[in-house]
């Protein structure tokens, strides 16, 4: 059976209705899940089995019968072990019909189906009786119900709702609790993903300053977390000016309260500075005497530890209000605010011994539309000097006082930017399909802070809908975009800028200056250090066989994905370059896109031996013939093949389906691909043969 959806094409605009199977969000949600990384964090697995056996053995002390219950079980891993650790009988829960399938495959496969009881319903729904899901009440809680931010995914009212519904009094949990610790740093880099700096421009009329709206300075932006891989940031980006410190820690073998609260520690800084950013991580113990600890700890918190590398729990990086000037040992009073599935930090100058409150918190909310309106990767790349030097020198050589300019490109500051080198006019389209409401709101408040209303026109249209009244019959002499949309989310997807400027096309000088004149695609194999893990096959996990999980991952990455890429920000995942880069597709801009579709094909030569996990590909966009932005590789740091990438964008990644292993130097081999961009749908299709 088939279905139809709607979507609006991210590269040429569109809406349109597309014929898909039945199961395609099934196929897709299992595809890009990330089980696979769960099942190849050691640490976290072992952790577990260890606090598993550990509570059985307490409760079988006792003389009591090991009931456990296990919500969000997946594979059924979790209860495996409590099975195998001489648990009597287990309910293993799983809301995701699909995967509670996969489950029973999987306890039946192992020889636990007498043991263990899948469960395909919500915790909540589910109901204890001599004729439910469970006989009984469970005396041992075991889940693993954790995002990087702790309470992200649920967990509190999960908790909340077992302890009084499905759980005994005094129950053993594994976790046995989870503590939050935050460090106050002090990061330019960080900072930069939350406020926009001031922008120096110099003009023939002499140098000008682009500020922010005043609208952002005390903005609280919104409540969601920022995760990120922080064991990549380096040490020269941030100052700590705190020690770490224990925010607030929950014991899961009690009753929880998932109601809003708050709770407030005291911090002596140990250097004075600019505190800006809170990071934070948790660990969480495995049993009541924290012998068994699973710790999300930094390099620098542990730098003698080994640091177990996984991407479904990360660290958090929240951002203050604004930023507070902090004295060495003159102490300050932290407060985390939380609700049911979020955490925000405030930061005063010490009041007392506080500890903790139940108070009314109110979520933040985002006054300046620049939250709603930018990720925080856009923050940074808005924020990035180089970047907007570059744009400010191809312009600077385009513009004149005859200019009459247009730019389309979604939360730009380009309008501005053509403004103070001279333009005589300047249109700013932005697209009604596109967080209109969101660039309307942050374009008037940065265009006011400027003193700016009457200069730059904003144009709330789709690009072939524009009428030459729109432009007051002139016709666009330069047209402009970085390119950025935020419904972008592979490289390729800005392509859309080549859309609109075809869809424009009756409204340009004939000798129209087109800013960038021309983008390209370029492609590189390389050897990922650790992100390879998140399509490795696990086979065996701590003794269980998990293969009709593999099995499972595979049919749904062969039904689509599998010859798709996904986006990654790869400063977050290293790699390196076993191919030298590649460009492989152009696209000129001073042209309309062609009604034929783009093809190459080629070969690329393997120049270092390792592991091809996969190929990395990027746009680059050409300003002029001297000017070029990279939105990925910026370069191969050694000769080891280290890369380092565009710190602001995501790339694209091509898993191969099998992995070649290249031994030696002298003949590495090569990899064969073709790569095909069909100018009617947007969409770039390639193939890798090994």
């Amino acid at each position: 059976m088939k279905t139809f959806c709607g979507r609006a094409n991210p590269t040429t605009g569109s809406m349109e209705w597309l014929e898909e199977a039945e199961d395609y969000d099934y196929h897709q949600e299992i595809a890009r899940s990330r089980y696979a990384d769960m099942l190849h964090d050691k640490d976290r697995n072992v952790k577990y089995y260890e606090g598993i056996r550990a509570a059985v053995s307490r409760v079988k002390e006792r003389g009591e019968k090991a009931i456990v219950l296990d919500i969000g079980t997946g594979t059924g891993l979790l209860s495996m072990m409590a099975a195998s650790a001489g648990a009597d009988f287990c309910y293993a829960i799983e809301v995701f019909k699909p995967m509670a399938n996969a489950a029973v495959k999987i306890v039946e496969k192992n020889g636990f189906s007498d043991k263990i009881k899948v469960i395909s319903k919500h915790s909540t729904e589910v109901t204890v009786s001599p004729d439910g899901d469970m006989e009984c009440r469970a005396n041992i809680l075991v889940t693993e119900l954790f995002d990087t931010e702790l309470i992200g995914e649920g967990a509190l009212p999960t908790y909340e709702h077992a302890h009084k519904y499905l759980v005994q009094e005094g129950c053993e949990a594994v976790p046995h609790r989870a503590t939050v610790y935050v460090q106050l740093v002090e990061s330019k880099r960080m900072w930069s993903w939350n406020k926009l700096f001031p922008i120096h421009v110099e003009a023939e009329d002499g140098e000008k300053m682009i500020v922010p709206p005043s609208e952002m300075e005390n903005c609280p932006g919104v409540p969601s977390v920022c995760d990120i891989q922080l064991n990549q940031m380096p040490w020269s980006d941030f100052t700590t000016l705190s020690e770490v410190v224990t925010m607030f820690s929950v014991d899961f073998s009690k009753p929880v309260q998932s109601a809003s609260t708050c709770y407030r520690v005291q911090l002596e800084p140990v250097k004075s500075g600019k505190a800006q950013i809170v990071l934070s991580w948790w660990d969480i113990d495995m049993d009541p005497s924290g012998m068994i600890k699973c710790s999300m700890a930094p390099y620098w918190v542990k730098p003698t530890s080994a640091l177990q590398w996984r991407d479904h729990w990360m660290q958090c990086v929240y951002f203050l209000p604004n930023e507070e000037p902090v004295l060495q040992g003159e102490k300050v009073c932290l407060t985390a605010y939380r609700d049911e599935y979020s955490v925000w930090y405030k930061l005063q100058k010490a009041r007392g011994e506080e500890n903790k409150g139940a108070v009314h918190v109110e979520s933040p909310v985002c006054r300046c539309h620049a939250h709603l309106l930018w990720n925080r990767p856009r923050f940074g790349e808005l924020n990035d000097q180089t970047r907007t030097r570059q744009y400010i020198k191809a312009l600077r050589k385009v513009l004149n006082t005859e200019s009459v300019c247009l730019c389309i490109s979604d939360g730009s500051l380009l309008p501005v930017l053509a403004h103070c080198l001279g333009a005589k006019q300047v249109q700013y389209l932005i697209l009604v399909f596109r967080s209109v409401q969101c660039s309307l709101a942050f374009s008037s408040h940065l265009f006011k802070a400027n003193h700016l209303e009457d200069k730059i026109k904003v144009i709330e249209a789709r690009p072939e809908l524009l009428k030459p009244s729109h432009f007051e019959d002139k016709k666009i002499s330069v047209l402009v975009g970085e390119p950025f949309f935020s419904t972008s989310l592979l490289p390729w997807h800005n392509l859309y800028f080549w859309y609109a400027r075809t869809a424009v096309t009756s409204h340009l000088t004939s000798s129209v200056t087109v800013l960038p004149q021309s983008a390209s695609l370029h492609m590189m194999v390389v050897e990922f250090q650790d992100l390879w893990r998140i399509r490795s096959p696990c086979g065996t996990c701590e003794g269980f066989d998990v293969q009709t999980m593999d099995d499972m991952i595979q049919d749904s990455l062969n039904f689509r994905e599998s010859k798709e890429a996904e986006p990654h920000p790869l400063w977050e995942y290293p790699c390196k370059s076993l191919s030298d880069p590649q460009e492989v597709l152009t696209f000129d801009f001073t042209k309309t896109v062609p009604q034929h579709c783009l093809s190459t094909e080629g070969s690329v030569n393997l120049l270092r031996k390792g592991r091809s996990h996969g190929a990395v590909l990027w746009m680059e966009y050409h300003l002029d013939a001297d000017i070029s932005i990279s939105t990925g590789l910026i370069q191969i740091s050694n000769e080891k093949g280290n890369c380092e990438w565009n710190p602001h964008c995501k790339q694209a990644v091509y898993f191969f389906s099998s992995v070649i292993e290249s031994e030696t130097v002298s003949d590495p081999g090569a990899i064969t691909y073709t790569i095909n961009f069909d100018t009617k749908t947007g969409e770039i299709a390639m193939d890798f043969k090994l």
